[in-house]
């Protein structure tokens, strides 16, 4: 399979990418910077330049092509509201535009649930993210590509388990970057898997236990 990932440089792209080389996948990684690239060719991608906010839809449709997926885990990552806009909510859109216009069907989406640290205090930029995240999902839904949309919890660093709780609604809590890596690298190479939105946190099942049973 031949993945193109769209924020490969990040906590959950870099574990993705080593786990789709492994198993013998081709991985194309965007990425804005210098430094960005080198991570990424670190991983085991191939490392491309792209923007999400300046590349028109066009541009981003020529870099996809000839790839059997594309996987969405950029994001501002608290550097404005106004970037997170940009994008988390206008970039997801291109994306999802450019992979139509390439012909590439298969697209993940790492999204956020909608209750994430609702105990906690709450910005104005936290909400305005939440908001913008939601948008982009349902715009994703709406088109014909063969999308699947991942919710993780709150994401952990340390080891992943290989142990989760998936479903369409499972209650809000923790996951591991290494799991939720694990959870997607597993899911694409799941076809019947498509057009859900799956919640994701730490759990009892093993991934693949966990993929499989979404598609019974």
């Amino acid at each position: 399979m031949q993945v193109f990932q769209i924020g490969a440089a990040g906590g959950v792209g870099r574990r993705l990418t080593q786990l789709l080389t492994a198993r013998g996948d081709t991985v194309t990684g965007m990425h804005r910077g210098p430094a960005q690239g080198e991570t990424v060719r670190k991983a085991g991608a191939t490392p491309v330049v792209g923007d999400l906010i300046h590349d028109s839809v066009e541009e981003l449709a020529g870099k996809m092509r000839g790839h059997d997926a594309v996987v969405f885990s950029a994001g501002a990552h608290g550097t404005g509201m106004d970037k997170t806009t940009l994008i988390d909510g206008k970039g997801l859109e291109k994306a999802a535009d450019a992979a139509t216009l390439a012909g590439v069907s298969r697209f993940v989406l790492v999204s956020v649930f909608p209750d994430a640290l609702r105990d906690g205090e709450r910005s104005e930029g936290f909400e305005h993210y939440i908001k913008v995240k939601k948008t982009a999902d349902v715009f994703l839904t709406r088109t014909g590509l063969d999308w699947l949309i991942v919710r993780p919890g709150t994401l952990l660093d340390t080891p992943g388990t290989g142990r989760v709780s998936a479903g369409p609604a499972v209650e809000y809590g923790d996951v591991h970057r290494d799991d939720v890596a694990a959870f997607i690298d597993a899911a694409l190479h799941e076809p019947a898997l498509g057009r859900v939105i799956v919640e994701l946190t730490s759990g009892d099942t093993p991934v693949a236990e966990a993929v499989a049973r979404l598609t019974t």
